[in-house]
């Protein structure tokens, strides 16, 4: 799932890239990921991008009334192709739409998953969109304080890794760095924010500042069809079930709980209860 440092990248990467470029034809080969019929990508035609703006775990392309947002969902991402390159084949997820630019560039939206999770909006504002006009305070925003993640965790009986994870209360943090952040914070997995004392609530909000900062200044620069592999080979313990930990050596867990799964250190974060 992208997550906001990759889609952070992505993003800046698109202001630099795409600025100025006028969009010559737009072509819709998975008519399931048109979310706003009335407005199509088609209409983008003739349009010029002015920038890039990242909410969440959406990329807004800025044109010059309107704006392209993409939701990324659970498997989509963007792929550009400068001219004379070749047609992306073998393995590679297909794309769903595509955006003729000039100067001989294309720019293409694809999916990886079984079922569609990539949506395309054209929109007046970028508000318009459900997901984004419900969007939590970003850890990443420079104005982001502690007490937005006071207010977004409270002291609720839901476990913190859900609220790390949803939208509505924190926005960018996916499956991928909320494991990471909770094991840099050294809390459970399943643990509930209301059983949460000040000195876990005070690691917390600091493993989550410094894994979403961290994380963007780390992709920073990073060639954008390379971001998911750098994203994999960055992680501590997501995704590293089998594996020891890099703090204490002990073994990393897998967890499958609710619809998620987790992975963790028990030494690290529950006292050596295997969940």
């Amino acid at each position: 799932m992208p997550e906001s440092p990759e889609v952070e990248a992505l993003t800046r990467f698109l202001a630099d890239a795409g600025s100025g470029r006028e969009i010559l034809g737009a072509d819709v080969l998975e008519f399931r990921t048109v979310k706003t019929r009335a407005a199509p990508p088609t209409s983008l035609v003739g349009r010029t991008i002015r920038g890039a703006a990242r909410h969440g775990k959406h990329v807004e392309l800025v044109l010059d009334d309107v704006s392209l947002v993409v939701s990324l969902g659970r498997h989509g991402w963007m792929r550009w192709l400068e001219a004379g390159a070749p047609e992306p084949g073998g393995d590679l997820p297909p794309a769903l739409a595509t955006f003729a630019m000039s100067g001989d560039v294309t720019l293409q939206t694809t999916d990886a998953g079984n079922w569609v999770s990539l949506g395309l909006y054209v929109v007046g504002d970028a508000g318009e969109v459900p997901a984004i006009a419900k969007l939590g305070p970003d850890p990443a925003d420079p104005a982001f304080v502690r007490a937005d993640f006071d207010a977004a965790l409270g002291r609720r009986r839901k476990q913190v890794k859900a609220i790390l994870q949803e939208q509505e209360s924190l926005a960018g943090i996916g499956n991928a760095y909320s494991d990471e952040i909770l094991h840099l914070a050294r809390v459970s997995p399943v643990v509930h924010a209301s059983a949460l004392d000040d000195a876990g609530a005070d690691r917390l909000f600091e493993a989550t500042l410094s894994t979403v900062r961290g994380a963007i200044e780390a992709q920073r620069g990073i060639p954008i069809d390379q971001l998911k592999a750098r994203k994999v080979a960055s992680m501590r313990v997501h995704g590293r079930a089998g594996g020891a930990c890099p703090v204490c050596a002990d073994t990393i867990r897998d967890f499958a709980f609710a619809s998620t799964t987790a992975q963790y250190c028990p030494t690290c974060q529950t006292g050596g209860a295997i969940l």
